[in-house]
């Protein structure tokens, strides 16, 4: 019976609540589209989460300096207000490099952070534009694949680090692993974590279990666009979070404007192979497959319903890897066990894993 169950629920629930949330999506943009062409409203391109939204999170462990970079992308431009958070000594012989992923931001890995700079390493945790204490574009459309690939890019220029180690997560994974395939001289190794290489959805009646959850997101994150509710997001996907912690996460996105970077990182993960960074991720698998011999870490926890089942890609790309099951864990594994993920990353480094 509960296996009866199940099936109906994967099988027709699912694809009918889908269906139903698409068909409101275009509804709802039908009628953004007619509302943006009678009333013309102004809104800043750029915007900038005021510091006061931020005020009192250094009592929940992010008590970092903030580093701000704004990066030139040639012609006399630049991107937007970048933030990252540096710690640690910069002559330390290896840079540990923490990419988030969506909708969260470089508060995260607070807990990761600390411990792996008592242990004696430098740790640099960026805020991808859009996201944390970054500015952000307020159209939906400014924000690409390529935007947060190039930004990474630019800002490992800026910084002129070697030796790193790659720590990503989410959309820190695929924006991060990309970066590895273009800079491969820059990175010794990497620690892959609840994330994927989504080179577009095969649809067929033996897969849809799998991929049903992340179709509902996904449906979701398209009716609700810059309504998003980044609070009650992670008060779904965190195991026991305080109400000072869930507001932390939400402190970045204080309105609408502030929200169209994580409305649209949902909307990028390719659906089809058709797209530019199904071919992307394509190449990145090829990468890893076919020439990174460096250590890996695979990383994934045992509560995760979005990255459920990835592990075994990234075990198949890279066999010689060193892998850990995150115990209890959800996808947001750096605030349900910080503590672990960072005793791992430390013996993975010292060459104890």
């Amino acid at each position: 019976m509960l296996k009866l169950k199940w099936y109906f629920k994967r099988y027709v629930v699912f694809p009918a609540i889908v269906l139903t949330l698409q068909s409101l999506c275009i509804m709802k943009e039908a009628l953004q589209g007619l509302v943006a062409f009678i009333v013309c409203r102004k809104t800043p391109s750029v915007v900038r989460t005021p510091d006061d939204c931020f005020r009192g999170i250094e009592r929940l462990g992010y008590a970092f300096e903030p580093n701000y970079v704004e990066l030139p992308i040639g012609g006399g431009k630049i991107l937007p207000r970048l933030h990252y958070v540096d710690e640690g000594p910069r002559d330390a012989p290896e840079t540990i490099l923490c990419l988030h992923g969506e909708p969260s931001w470089s508060f995260l890995y607070r807990s990761v952070v600390t411990r792996l700079v008592n242990a004696g390493h430098r740790v640099v945790v960026p805020d991808f534009i859009g996201f944390g204490k970054s500015d952000k574009f307020t159209a939906m459309e400014a924000y690409t694949h390529e935007l947060h690939t190039m930004t990474l890019r630019l800002l490992l220029d800026h910084l002129a680090i070697t030796n790193v180690t790659l720590v990503c997560q989410d959309w820190g994974g695929l924006t991060g692993l990309s970066v590895v395939k273009d800079m491969p001289h820059v990175f010794s190794r990497l620690v892959i974590m609840n994330t994927g290489l989504p080179c577009g959805m095969e649809f067929s009646f033996s897969n849809i279990g799998r991929v049903m959850p992340f179709l509902l997101w996904r449906s979701f994150a398209r009716l609700l666009g810059t309504a998003m509710p980044i609070y009650d997001i992670f008060k779904r996907g965190l195991i026991n979070p305080s109400n000072a912690v869930l507001e932390a996460y939400a402190a970045p996105f204080p309105s609408r404007l502030h929200k169209a970077g994580a409305a649209k990182w949902p909307l990028l993960v390719p659906l089809t192979s058709h797209t530019t960074v199904a071919t992307d991720m394509k190449a990145t698998r090829d990468f890893l497959a076919s020439q990174w011999k460096h250590p890996v870490l695979i990383m994934f926890s045992d509560r995760d319903p979005i990255t459920r089942g990835e592990v075994k890609t990234f075990i198949r790309l890279i066999p010689h890897a060193v892998t850990k099951t995150v115990v209890g864990a959800g996808h947001f594994l750096q605030e349900d066990k910080g503590e672990e993920l960072a005793l791992n990353i430390t013996s993975f480094i010292d060459g104890k894993l």
